[in-house]
């Protein structure tokens, strides 16, 4: 029992990404959309940074007398801090594209934008 409570990070990232691609999935709305692939995307942040962990590792600084000691490698850890940024930006742009599609066509429901694409701007 011990060591599943130990993988409760894992099982964190196994539902948010659930429930991140059932809202991508389920929802209409582009809105509820966007938002699902941004909690995708923190379950795939938290995967790597959890896997970037090591039991007993400390920051890679060399110190003398301790060359048995046990590092953590640093990479994950900045690679994710990367992913963060590309993923807020990337967040930014699809609400943006959302707010137009809004002026555009007055909804963000994909249904309801289909049908007016269909009849030449004019809901059924």
């Amino acid at each position: 029992m011990t060591e599943l409570l130990g993988l409760w990070n894992y099982h964190v990232v196994i539902v948010l990404m659930m429930i991140g691609l059932y809202i991508v999935i389920s929802r209409d709305n582009l809105v509820k959309k966007v938002m699902g692939l941004s909690i995708f995307q923190v379950a795939v942040i938290l995967f790597y940074v959890s896997i970037g962990r090591v039991d007993g590792g400390t920051a890679p600084i060399l110190i003398e007398g301790a060359e048995d000691a046990i590092y953590s490698n640093p990479l994950p850890h900045v690679l994710m801090l990367t992913a963060i940024v590309v993923g807020i930006a990337t967040t930014a742009l699809g609400l943006a594209l959302v707010v137009r599609i809004h002026e555009a066509y007055g909804t963000v429901e994909e249904d309801e934008l289909v049908d007016m694409d269909r009849n030449g701007g004019e809901v059924s």
